[in-house]
Order: C-alpha cells, then sequence, then structure tokens
C-alpha cells in the first residue's frame, strides 16, 4: 500500500476523533486497494488517485461512525460499498446490507466482503423502491438522492423507532423543513479532513414517532 494512503487514513482517523486498530486499519487500507484495482474495469468511483481514495471515500464514511447504533444497517445507493463497507469494518457487531441497481458494483461489494472478511455485511442487487427485506433500525444514504427522494423511496424500510442517515451538503442541509414525512432530529456539521465542501449529517426519524434520540 502507498505508504501515503496510510499516512492520510492515520491523520484523518484521528482528526476525526476516532479509533481503528491494527485489523481495522488493515483492512479499510485493504479496501482502498481493491477499490484501486476494480476501478479500471468497473468504473466504480470516478477518483482515480488511492490517496484521494482515502480523503473523500473512506474519511468521508468514518465521519459518520459516532452515530452507528445498528444493529441493522441499510446503505441505500450503495455504489462502491460506501459509506457500508467502511461502517461494517469500524463496527463489526453490526448486521450490514448493501443495496444498489448496478450489478457491477453489487459484484465489487460481494468480493469486497469476502476479501476483507467481512461476514455481516451483505449485498443486494434491487431498487430500493422494490426491495422487500428489513426492517432497519438505521437506513443510510451517502449519495442516493436528495432527502425527500431517500426517505420516500426507503420509508417501508426503516423499523419502528429507526432513523434516517443522510449525508449531505449545505444547501440540503437548509431545506430541512421542506420534508415531508420524517421530523429532522439533528443536523450535524461534519469536519471530514481534507474535505471540499460543507458535509452535514441529516437525521430523521418519521414523522408521529416518539423515539427519545
Amino acid at each position: 500500500m502507498n505508504p501515503a494512503c496510510e499516512v492520510t487514513l492515520d491523520e484523518g482517523v484521528a482528526a476525526l476523533g476516532l479509533e481503528a486498530d491494527d485489523e481495522q486499519r488493515s483492512r479499510l487500507l485493504a479496501l482502498v486497494a481493491l477499490l484501486h484495482k476494480w476501478n479500471r474495469a468497473y468504473n466504480l468511483t470516478a477518483v482515480r488517485d488511492p490517496v484521494a481514495m482515502v480523503q473523500r471515500h473512506l474519511l468521508d464514511s468514518l465521519a459518520i461512525v459516532p452515530w452507528l447504533r445498528g444493529p441493522r444497517v441499510l446503505d441505500v445507493g450503495s455504489g462502491a460499498g460506501l459509506p457500508g463497507l467502511v461502517l461494517a469494518i469500524m463496527a463489526p457487531r453490526l448486521a450490514v446490507t448493501l443495496l444498489d441497481s448496478n450489478g457491477k458494483k453489487v459484484r465489487f461489494q460481494r468480493q469486497a466482503a469476502h476479501e476483507l472478511g467481512l461476514s455481516g455485511v451483505s449485498a443486494v442487487q434491487a431498487r430500493v423502491e422494490q426491495y422487500p427485506g428489513g426492517p432497519f433500525e438505521q437506513i443510510v444514504s451517502r449519495a442516493f438522492a436528495a432527502p425527500q427522494a431517500f426517505i420516500d423511496a426507503s420509508r417501508h424500510l426503516l423499523a419502528p423507532g429507526g432513523e434516517w442517515l443522510a449525508m449531505i451538503g449545505r444547501d440540503d442541509s437548509l431545506r430541512t423543513g421542506s420534508i415531508t414525512g420524517a421530523t429532522p432530529l439533528a443536523c450535524v456539521p461534519l469536519a471530514v479532513p481534507g474535505a471540499q465542501g460543507d458535509r452535514h449529517l441529516l437525521r430523521l426519524e418519521a414523522a408521529g414517532a416518539t423515539t427519545d434520540q
């Protein structure tokens, strides 16, 4: 692995206030290596440089780890398995389902989960609106859709008392009042090391829920 990736990851994890043991660190770096290898044929991400992958994919995904509780987590529109694979590495107690309609990306997700030894990860090829699985205590979206579309598409998969975790930019965070069918719990600024532009985590519960978050 590129030593620059190791330094970028170690410094980023520390800046986020997280801790990664040797096994987690090794798996995170191995995920970057797999992304870089498979990207040549599968076009998983527009990011080509491994160091940039650490910054823009791993650290961005790691930023929401403090809000994970599970035990069942659904990553909608997972793409290259982000943030789901990263979350599964950092919280192996979780049962993480990666959901995407793109067959090539799901094949990568399955292979990555296998090679990284992530037994709690399931990769499913399906459109979220038609997926009959669940329920899930937390449903995550990193780059799937605007919050309203994300909530509408996945509402049938949310467990009672569950929450949506939408990773968004500043513009979206200013429009939370227009969301219907869900109640915002918090819009948390994410200080992602090396990130370009604002990042927020929008936490929502189903409208009418009484869960104390």
